[in-house]
């Protein structure tokens, strides 16, 4: 997995449907994981920590409304953006799955090219970063597209794990991220770095941050990792 590439979770059972969403998602070059039922998108919601959800309503034994709903109904995954898909096209069947917690209602046969636009605009509000835009926290501000981070109008000097680090907390200012998910994050999955790498990188993020002066923004949570704030 690329550091800040996004993760969308496919939950499809259909294998053909869910081979199309996935190249197709990768072409846009999303890091793409996929469950064919309900109970394995539940398990892979904890592993992948997905950025956004695309999830078809019909799904074997737990439904995709289901889904949905144990979804939205947890503090740590409630905000993860959800476009469920599905053949029920009448208003009483969108508002339904509007009301359990999905963020957009497609429906099949859809156009793919609209998914993925779907899936863009989704992503804007969540990884903004990931969209290009820019991003700002009280006198920070880190345009993503140029890679430059100024503090106080003042040009900040940067490493690019450090760059990605501060893109993370940026996008999601006070949440508490753990060394395992700031690995994830900003490593990737598929590389194997110590969890004390993340201490040193935050400690060189602190220092750069500071160098013009300022207080540190960055906060240490004892026992579960670090904020933004």
């Amino acid at each position: 997995m690329a550091a800040d590439q996004p993760t969308v979770l496919v939950v499809e059972d259909e294998a053909a449907q869910r081979e199309v969403l996935t190249y197709n998602l990768e072409a846009e070059g999303f890091r793409v994981a996929r469950a064919e039922n309900g109970e394995e998108a539940l398990i892979l919601l904890d592993e992948e920590n997905p950025d956004i959800i695309v999830l078809d309503w019909m799904l074997p034994n737990v439904s995709g409304i289901e889904v949905c709903r144990q979804i939205k109904t947890r503090p740590d995954t409630r905000n993860v953006p959800i476009i469920m898909l599905s053949a029920r096209s009448e208003e009483v069947d969108r508002v339904r799955g509007l009301e359990t917690g999905a963020d957009d209602y497609v429906v099949k046969p859809y156009s793919v090219i609209e998914l993925m636009a779907r899936v863009r605009a989704q992503l804007r509000r969540t990884r903004p970063a990931a969209a290009g835009l820019r991003l700002e926290y009280q006198d920070i501000m880190l345009d993503s597209e140029t890679h430059r981070v100024t503090r106080n109008d003042k040009s900040l000097k940067l490493g690019p794990t450090e760059f990605r680090l501060l893109t993370t907390f940026m996008e999601k200012p006070g949440r508490v991220w753990s060394r395992e998910q700031l690995l994830d994050r900003v490593w990737g999955r598929d590389i194997y770095v110590d969890t004390r790498t993340v201490d040193v990188h935050i400690g060189r993020l602190r220092k750069a941050l500071c160098q013009h002066g300022g207080g540190d923004p960055l906060r240490t949570v004892r026992g579960a990792g670090y904020a933004l704030g």
